[in-house]
């Protein structure tokens, strides 16, 4: 899922015989990238709430560590 796409390459979509088809179909393809990366990031943070909150009602410090851990590391990397 981890796909990069340039200015470069958009601009040389851009400039092919079938332009805004394939412009389109490029832009579609880095829309549809951004998407599933947020709702795969906002499934993983819901899990991992849903863990945090399991770890404190069982009192469980280890397992609470290592949660709060996952969610701040995906927190950074979201910026």
């Amino acid at each position: 899922m981890e796909n990069y796409y340039s200015y470069a390459d958009f601009m040389k979509a851009m400039a092919q015989t079938k332009k805004i088809t394939e412009a389109e179909k490029l832009l579609n393809d880095i829309y549809l990238d951004l998407f599933l990366k947020h709702v795969h990031r906002e499934q993983q943070e819901t899990q991992l709430l849903a863990l945090i909150d399991e770890a404190l009602d069982h009192n469980d410090r280890k397992s609470f560590d290592t949660y709060t851990a996952q969610l701040q590391e995906l927190k950074r990397e979201e910026e």
